[in-house]
C-alpha cells in the first residue's frame, strides 16, 4: 500500500481521537454545577431532617424501649434498666398476644375482602353514567372524611343493644335485639362491619380511577369476539386493573393492621379480649398498664408486619411502572 493511501487513514484516526476527548470544563460551568448541586441539597436536607426527627427518632426510641424496663417511674428517676429480650419473651408467652394475633388476622382479612368486593362493585356501578352519579360518588366519600372517633361514637349508638337503631329495625321484622358490642361472639363481627363501612370509599375511589384508565376500544374489540358481560370483566377489565388492585389490597392491609381508634371507640378491646388486636394490645400495655417497654415490643412486632407489606407495596409499584 502506498504512502498516499496511508496518510488519509492517519488523519482520520487522529480526528477520531480528538473527537472522543471531552472538552475542558470552563470555570463558569464548574461554578454552575456546584450551585446546582447545592440547590438540590438545600431541597433535600429539610426533608431529610423532618424524616429523621419525626420518623427515624421515634422508631429508634421505640426499639430501645422494647429492651428496657420502661415504666412511669422512668419519667421521675430517668432510669430504665436494660432487660434484653425479657419484654419480647413476656409478649410472646402471653395468652393475650395469641388472641391479639388471631383477632388481627381475622379483622384484617374480613375487612380487606369485604371492602374490596363492595368497593369494586360500586366502582363498576359508578362507571356507568347516569343522573346524579357525580353527586352520589361525592356522597360516598363522607365516611372517609369524618373523624374516626366521631364515626365510632355514632356506630356505638347505632349498635346499642337496648336503644340502637339497628336493633330497632331488626325488631320490626321480628328479630330479637342482638348484643352487638357486648357479646364475645358478635363484637368482632360488628367491629369488622364498621371498619368495612369506613374503608369502602377508599377502595371505590382508587378502583374507579383504575377503571377509567381502561381504553373503551378494548371493550369494543372484545364485543366483536363475544367477550361481553362477565367475560369482558374477566378477560379485559381484571387484567387491566390488576396492578391497581394489588396496590389497593396492600395499602388496605397496612392501614387495617394499625387501626386503633375504631376498636377503642366501639369496644375498647373487649369483651373478654374478643376484639383485642396487636395495635390495641400495644395501646393497652403502654397507656393503661403503663408498661411502656412491653408496649414497645408489641409495637415492634406490628412494625415488622407492616414493613413486610410495605416492601410488597413498593415491589408492586415498581412492577406497575415497568409495565
Amino acid at each position: 500500500m502506498s504512502a498516499s493511501t496511508q496518510a488519509p487513514a492517519r488523519t482520520t484516526s487522529r480526528s477520531a481521537t480528538r473527537s472522543t476527548v471531552a472538552p475542558p470544563v470552563r470555570p463558569g460551568q464548574r461554578r454552575a454545577r456546584i450551585r446546582t448541586g447545592i440547590t438540590r441539597w438545600l431541597f433535600v436536607i429539610p426533608a431529610a431532617i423532618f424524616v429523621a426527627v419525626f420518623f427515624g427518632y421515634p422508631v429508634v426510641k421505640n426499639i430501645l424501649m422494647s429492651f428496657q424496663d420502661y415504666t412511669t417511674a422512668t419519667f421521675f428517676t430517668g432510669e430504665a434498666p436494660w432487660v434484653g429480650f425479657a419484654n419480647y419473651v413476656q409478649v410472646f408467652t402471653s395468652a393475650v398476644f395469641t388472641t391479639s394475633v388471631v383477632n388481627t388476622a381475622l379483622f384484617t382479612a374480613g375487612s380487606i375482602v369485604l371492602q374490596f368486593v363492595i368497593g369494586l362493585g360500586l366502582a363498576l356501578f359508578f362507571r356507568r353514567h347516569f343522573p346524579l352519579s357525580g353527586f352520589l360518588r361525592g356522597l360516598l366519600l363522607l365516611p372517609w372524611l369524618l373523624p374516626l372517633i366521631a364515626s365510632s361514637a355514632v356506630w356505638k349508638w347505632l349498635l346499642d343493644q337496648d336503644s340502637g337503631a339497628l336493633n330497632q329495625l331488626l325488631g320490626l321484622v321480628g328479630i330479637a335485639p342482638l348484643p352487638w358490642l357486648v357479646s364475645p361472639s358478635l363484637a368482632l363481627i360488628a367491629v369488622i362491619g364498621v371498619n368495612v363501612w369506613l374503608g369502602i370509599p377508599f377502595n371505590t375511589t382508587i378502583l374507579y380511577s383504575g377503571l377509567q384508565s381502561v381504553p373503551p376500544e378494548l371493550y369494543e374489540a372484545g364485543a366483536l369476539d363475544g367477550a361481553t358481560g362477565f367475560k369482558a370483566f374477566w378477560y379485559i377489565t381484571w387484567p387491566s386493573i390488576r396492578s391497581v388492585v394489588s396496590v389497593v389490597i396492600v395499602l388496605g392491609v397496612v392501614y387495617t393492621l394499625k387501626v386503633v381508634d375504631i376498636i377503642l371507640g366501639l369496644t375498647g378491646g373487649g369483651p373478654a379480649n374478643s376484639t383485642q388486636t396487636l395495635a390495641t394490645n400495644a395501646y393497652h400495655q403502654s397507656f393503661i398498664n403503663f408498661q411502656f417497654g412491653i408496649g414497645a415490643a408489641v409495637s415492634n412486632v406490628l412494625i415488622v408486619v407492616s414493613f413486610v407489606f410495605a416492601m410488597v407495596y413498593i415491589a408492586i409499584s415498581r412492577k406497575a411502572v415497568d409495565e
